[in-house]
């Protein structure tokens, strides 16, 4: 693949650099300086991922959340499910069943249009909930079923 060949000709361009015009390949991908105490292979290795990323789109707002979370120490949550277009949910809530269909753009309860289930979740029980979690998606964990 001529991506592959390029990526890896910029591999070796990098091999090439010394400490300090790597330190400028690192600032003109990430924005900011390295911490001094990387090794030249790890800011070899981070380049070359950025432009890996670049090439083929970038990394998910998704991904980049759990990175940082991670990064900070948080615990990560996994994502709830994708739900196919078509889908019906159902829920029951105070005696009352509910039944939401899913569209392109967002979920259809009732005929009014939302953008969310958390949307759906605040109208039918009149508080804030994770949609996901209110139509059991998500377990109390935030993981998938």
């Amino acid at each position: 693949m001529a991506s592959d060949a390029a990526i890896l000709s910029r591999w070796e361009e990098l091999a090439e650099l010394d400490r300090s015009a790597l330190r400028v390949a690192w600032t003109k991908a990430f924005g900011e300086a390295p911490p001094h105490f990387l090794s030249m292979i790890f800011m070899r290795k981070a380049v070359i991922w950025d432009e890996q990323c670049r090439r083929s789109g970038g990394i998910s707002p998704d991904l980049k959340r759990a990175l940082k979370a991670s990064a900070s120490g948080r615990s990560v949550r996994n994502p709830a499910p994708a739900i196919r277009t078509g889908t019906q949910l159902v829920r029951e809530w105070n005696g009352r069943r509910y039944q939401v269909d899913t569209t392109e753009d967002g979920y259809v309860l009732n005929g009014a249009r939302f953008k969310s289930l958390s949307a759906i979740a605040l109208h039918i029980t009149g508080t804030s909930w994770s949609g996901p979690r209110f139509f059991g998606l998500v377990n109390g964990k935030g993981s998938g079923v």
